[in-house]
């Protein structure tokens, strides 16, 4: 959350004249609710379940810039799945940041927490052996979204070369 994936996902299926789709969003739309009224009506378990059958419905699709929530990827089967055939990209940034970024945010259930700075710091700690295994890491701090894009760009080249 905060590092930017929606904005810099825009920026990329523009580029590469790729459809984009936000799995939260997605999940929104399907439920006819935000997810904070998912989380709240119920529960984050149902939630995650939404997401596993969305990861599972982008197999077959191409051309997709997909930003995923913060918490999909931990899950060893979606990372599993969208890896088969995509390019998995970490955008990060220190907990700090994300913090100063998303504070005035009331949209984010996991934040509604006692001590929010804190429960960023700690989900950060436990998804980062997940965020680790993405095929790039890149990080969002001092960089405006077009350079993040760029960044993100240049690894889908590359990775595109060596496929070739």
């Amino acid at each position: 959350m905060g590092t930017g994936k929606s904005t810099v996902g825009q920026l990329i299926a523009e580029a590469l004249h790729f459809q984009f789709i936000d799995t939260d969003a997605k999940i929104e739309e399907r439920a006819g609710k935000n997810i904070a009224q998912i989380f709240a009506t119920e529960g984050e378990s149902r939630f995650r379940q939404m997401e596993s059958d969305l990861v599972r419905e982008l197999r077959t699709k191409e051309h997709f810039v997909i930003s995923t929530g913060g918490g999909l990827m931990v899950n060893p089967e979606n990372f599993a799945s969208l890896h088969e055939h995509s390019l998995i990209v970490c955008l990060w940034a220190n907990p700090e940041t994300i913090w100063q970024r998303v504070r005035h945010q009331t949209h984010r259930p996991l934040l509604q927490h006692s001590d929010p700075a804190e429960k960023i710091r700690a989900l950060l700690k436990e998804r980062t052996p997940a965020y680790k295994k993405a095929d790039t890491l890149i990080t969002t701090e001092l960089r405006s979204p077009r350079e993040v894009a760029m960044q993100v760009l240049k690894h889908f080249s590359l990775a595109r070369k060596t496929v070739e």
